[in-house]
């Protein structure tokens, strides 16, 4: 199928953390009910800031060749024994460090991505296309009840995002051209680069991702779609 109000256009791709799920207040809440069963006293929000402050860094390495290729489970799992440390919490056994950080696979959705994802699915291929590994994925699709037609992902790759091989890969392997695909994402960075490799781009601001940063959330001419969520993507794009 190709969009009514946009010819040519076959799927969508979607930036996962932050623009489908809501990271930030899952990790809180799941910290805070780690804080009260262990008896730890832990700013749970400047954890959760610190825990995604290391995920551009560390993937950085990766991308630069200071650290072979390693899965964002395991980019998590390095950054949050450096946090343990840093703020102080001792006494986790290897089964308690494991499961908080498998927190990445339970992340809650947007109150719109369901519903919104669904009616996308209507008219065209939906498929994330995150820096999250391929397990993690599936387990938050699961969990979060996430209808993804195809789960893609830079893993497939062997690149992190913003790299452009990583969307050229996810037009490849859903056998499209990259100009029948369209990039959605709440990162203006994520947005350019997917433009940069040929890929339609649409951008969902979402404010309460990080809501104690300045975060531009304008709207931006340069990219073919501005919505308010994805319940606006679906009616901008027809379906």
């Amino acid at each position: 199928m190709q969009g009514k109000r946009t010819p040519g256009l076959r799927a969508l791709a979607f930036d996962v953390f932050g623009t489908v799920v809501d990271w930030r207040s899952t990790v809180i809440r799941e910290g805070r009910a780690l804080g009260q069963a262990k008896g730890l006293d832990v700013d749970w929000p400047a954890f959760a800031d610190a825990w995604r402050d290391g995920y551009g860094p560390s993937m950085g390495r990766v991308r630069r060749g200071e650290l072979p290729w390693k899965t964002i489970d395991e980019l998590h799992r390095m950054i949050l024994d450096e946090l343990l440390a840093r703020f102080g919490i001792g006494g986790l056994s290897e089964a308690e460090k494991e499961d908080f950080n498998r927190v990445w696979h339970r992340l809650d959705p947007w109150p719109d991505s369901v519903d919104g994802l669904a009616r996308l699915r209507r008219e065209f291929i939906v498929a994330s296309l995150s820096n999250g590994n391929v397990a993690l994925l599936v387990n938050m699709a699961k969990h979060a009840g996430l209808p993804w037609d195809a789960v893609l992902s830079a893993e497939l790759a062997g690149r992190y995002k913003p790299d452009l091989e990583v969307y050229r890969k996810a037009a490849d392997l859903l056998g499209l051209a990259p100009g029948e695909v369209m990039m959605v994402a709440a990162h203006k960075g994520d947005l350019r680069a997917a433009g940069a490799a040929g890929l339609r781009t649409a951008f969902v601001p979402r404010p309460r991702e990080r809501p104690n940063r300045d975060i531009d959330l304008s709207y931006d001419a340069a990219f073919d779609v501005n919505a308010r969520d994805f319940l606006d993507l679906a009616d901008q794009l027809g379906t």
